[in-house]
């Protein structure tokens, strides 16, 4: 007779549970398909019935209602980790009676899932264990709560805060060290606009240093400022992965700051950070030497200096450099030279980039798996649309006109498809015989 697998029964993944055995055994309930058919409706009851949960994650049941969630809360003491993220119809209700039945959670995911300061805070001072918050997309989440996060959430190792319009440098650790006055002009100025209470919340000045903390996304927080950036800097010095995207006021004072944290930092997003010059890159390329992922997207004032220091990151795998319109086949040259380790490679919309400094590229790092040149001229060249990825179904003619993603084996194939049209190229010379491109891989010269 066969023995159930008891291990299976332990980890159920895009379906429920069929039978009492699996209700009883199921420790972790994991639906993230929105299409395998599970509903709050379905979900509900099984929260009755399924007593032994660690971990569950109902990013895949969007229609989740506050009442699972209470019944998941008041039937499991020993939850771990849920993770909510999309689910619309659950809100600070639920989330309290949660936290009101304290159970040892150590991550949490609440992205999407609308709240306000009162349970965030709840959260920061209930659940000490905490080693992973992600509350991204929160439009009513401001300073105030985020604030009672640095506090007291001391063992986070992630924190995601990404698209939270409301944050201002207010919501972050001040850079000024206790004892320390902070210097004032000989005269007040007087307010360019009304203040409110937000503005008037004193400096956030903290005792001790969040060591743990590795990740932290504030990506589109738009109102933070050099200043934010420069209090997390001070009070988180172990971060790996900073992902800064669209916080379009900082400046070459953020990315200064950045180097501060040496070679413990690996990844770097700064997309449409459009302020940030040469200069600073520069200092980022001697400060970070360990740095793994750099973006750069839409920096629009950078120019060839940044990719010769980039490139002799010895680390450095994925660079994104989309829409860096100064960037020119000088810069592609020296990272064909000299950046060995590149797996990724982003250079879509870059327009003054030939297929003979691609071509240099492709022949000079042998790790490189991932190209993108879409809206490339040189890319948009006969016989090369074959051996790109095929462009997604929501795009328009235009758009997939000029989408060309080379990954896989397909960046092999490019390769060799541009070696031999530089030998046929060559014998085309050689012979005083007019070249012409060709769209296959044949070595007939006429």
């Amino acid at each position: 007779m066969d023995r159930p697998d008891f291990e299976a029964m332990e980890r159920i993944i895009n379906r429920l549970p069929e039978t009492e055995t699996e209700r009883r055994i199921v420790r972790h309930l994991v639906i993230r398909d929105p299409n395998c058919g599970v509903t709050d409706e379905c979900v509900a009851p099984e929260m009755i019935f399924c007593r032994n949960l660690e971990s569950v994650v109902l990013s895949g049941v969007p229609d989740t209602s506050d009442k699972t969630i209470v019944q998941l809360a008041r039937e499991n003491q020993n939850i771990q980790g849920l993770d909510l993220t999309g689910c619309r119809y659950v809100s600070d209700v639920s989330i309290l009676e949660l936290v009101s039945q304290a159970p040892p959670l150590q991550w949490l995911q609440l992205n999407g899932v609308v709240l306000t300061d009162p349970t965030v805070s709840a959260i920061a001072k209930s659940f000490s264990r905490l080693v992973e918050l992600e509350l991204c997309d929160e439009p009513l989440l401001t300073a105030v709560s985020v604030r009672d996060i640095w506090a007291y959430s001391r063992k986070l190792r992630n924190l995601m805060l990404a698209r939270c319009p409301l944050l201002t440098d207010k919501a972050f650790p001040s850079p000024i060290k206790k004892g320390s006055q902070p210097t004032r002009g000989p005269d007040k100025p007087l307010p360019h606009r009304p203040l409110t209470w937000l503005d008037e919340l004193p400096p956030l000045i903290l005792r001790h240093t969040a060591v743990n903390l590795r990740v932290l996304d504030l990506s589109y927080c738009t109102k933070l400022t050099d200043d934010g950036i420069e209090g997390v800097i001070v009070h988180a010095p172990s971060l790996h992965t900073l992902l800064l995207a669209g916080c379009t006021n900082l400046t070459d004072r953020t990315v200064e700051n950045i180097c501060k944290l040496g070679v413990q930092l690996g990844t770097l997003t700064l997309a449409h950070v459009s302020q940030i010059t040469d200069g600073a890159i520069v200092k980022l390329a001697r400060s970070c030497l360990q740095l793994r992922s750099l973006d750069l997207a839409f920096c629009r004032l950078l120019t060839d200096m940044s990719v010769f220091e980039l490139a002799g990151l010895r680390y450095l795998h994925r660079l994104v450099l989309v829409r860096v319109p100064k960037l020119t086949d000088n810069g592609i040259y020296f990272l064909g030279d000299h950046a060995r380790s590149l797996e990724r490679l982003h250079l879509s919309y870059c327009d003054r980039i030939s297929l003979k400094a691609l071509h240099h590229l492709l022949r000079h790092t042998p790790r490189l798996d991932h190209l993108t040149a879409t809206g490339v001229p040189a890319a948009r060249r006969t016989g090369l649309r074959r051996f790109s990825d095929a462009p997604p179904g929501t795009m328009g003619p235009d758009q997939r006109t000029v989408f060309r993603v080379f990954s896989g084996k397909n960046v092999g194939a490019l390769r060799n498809f541009l070696d031999k049209e530089r030998l046929r190229r060559q014998q085309a010379e050689a012979q005083n015989i007019p070249f012409v491109a060709r769209c296959d891989d044949e070595m007939d010269l006429y």
